[in-house]
């Protein structure tokens, strides 16, 4: 027998194993991603439905039971770098599992926690692998498609965060009010061993890439367009949190609805973002900037619009579906940080959420700001559109510092 027939057996396996991945196989990676992302983002919303019934349970105001949903941000905003610069050297298959095993033994700790205290250290833990999951979630997905769908890649990824806000969100809220809060988050910990077992069938195994380390990441923090991109969402991101966190008693004391019908907000509110993230998602592989943009100025506008309607019922309605849609920008900006991170992909993945997370903070906090300072619930709308404006001027920031540069990378 020849020497070539000898090595056909290895260079088929060669051939095998660089083949691009079917349809199927990458449809069956993204859904086991986005299954992750919609426990994480029930999770993360959830309790906001059931803090009267945790308060009770626990023996606290409804105010102190909020300090576990600070806790869980502070969680995120901490773990995500953090996590990324220690795991550097680590197959991304691995750390996705490990990430999501920290988050399902979270959830069931959460579930049995015998005081408020040990409560809020276990949201905090919790909340730790949110940002490096999502980040390195689309890492893989955008790897395994071309080019020019990466962005939709990522999106269908975020779609279980966002799918979250519109059916597990409310189901989990009614079982936590309807059985106890503690079955809410076990079903949590639940649905994260779920992805456990799917990513662990489903996503192959990969090789860390070389001269990959703890230093090469943190070189992400040396490239001012990592900065202004991470400021963009900081800033930007947080008009559309500024109106979310307080939409509820907008409604009833402004427009005048009746509590029964902030469920419906909600669930328009979490229609719209399933509706921004898959339309800005497909926008953002045909023009990534002009997406990332074109959301602020949809933010701005439909938050100004909010301000100077919420005293109509069904203006509330329509803009809280309008602004969920701001959402969009979300994707863009996670491929965006793909484009200026060079070597350092992880850390800039993960930070994506960090800055998201601060969105949530700011907006939150300028909101009620404005709010205890006289200007009422409806002024949380002129909030969200100077929030907006100004991650504009980072954008625009972001845009002259990058022309004339021979890479985004720099």
């Amino acid at each position: 027998m020849s020497e070539a027939c000898l090595d056909r057996p290895a260079a088929d396996a060669a051939a095998e194993a660089a083949a691009p991945p079917t349809r199927m196989a990458v449809a069956l990676v993204l859904l086991a991603l986005a299954v992750g992302g919609f426990g994480i983002g029930t999770g993360e919303f959830a309790i906001m439905g059931i803090l009267p019934e945790i308060a009770r349970g626990l023996g606290v105001s409804v105010p102190e039971a909020g300090y576990a949903i600070t806790a869980y941000a502070v969680g995120v905003v901490i773990g995500a770098p953090v996590i990324a610069v220690l795991s550097a050297k680590l197959p991304r298959r691995t750390l996705l599992v490990g990430l999501m095993v920290i988050f399902a033994i979270g959830n069931a700790a959460s579930a049995m926690a015998p005081d408020f205290e040990s409560f809020v250290f276990i949201r905090f833990l919790t909340g730790l692998p949110h940002g490096a999951y999502f980040g390195v979630a689309a890492l893989v997905a955008a790897s395994m498609v071309p080019v020019h769908r990466r962005t939709q890649a990522v999106g269908t990824v975020m779609l279980g965060l966002t799918i979250a806000t519109l059916v597990g969100t409310p189901i989990a809220t009614w079982s936590g009010q309807a059985l106890s809060w503690r079955a809410t988050f076990a079903a949590v910990g639940a649905i994260g061993a779920l992805t456990v077992v799917l990513i662990a069938i489903y996503l192959p195994r990969d090789k860390v890439a070389a001269g990959a380390s703890a230093l090469r990441e943190l070189g992400a923090f040396r490239r001012r367009q990592v900065w202004l991109t991470l400021g963009i969402g900081a800033v930007g991101f947080g008009g559309l949190f500024s109106v979310f966190s307080y939409i509820a008693p907008t409604a009833t004391e402004v427009a005048g609805m009746a509590p029964s019908s902030v469920p419906m907000l909600m669930a328009l509110f979490g229609g719209g973002m399933v509706a921004g993230n898959v339309v800005g998602a497909w926008l953002a592989d045909r023009a990534l900037m002009g997406t990332i943009g074109g959301a602020l100025v949809w933010c701005g506008a439909v938050s100004t619009l909010f301000w100077l309607t919420a005293e109509y019922p069904v203006m509330v309605g329509l803009c809280s579906f309008l602004v969920g849609c701001s959402v969009a920008i979300g994707p863009a900006l996670q491929t965006r940080l793909m484009d200026v991170a060079a070597d350092a992909q992880t850390l800039a993945a993960a930070l994506n959420h960090s800055a998201f997370n601060i969105a949530n903070g700011l907006g939150a906090w300028l909101g009620g700001v404005a709010i205890i300072g006289g200007y009422g619930y409806a002024a949380t709308g002129w909030v969200g559109a100077l929030l907006a404006l100004a991650g504009l001027v980072v954008f625009t920031v972001a845009v002259l510092d990058s022309r004339g540069r021979p890479s985004p990378t720099r």
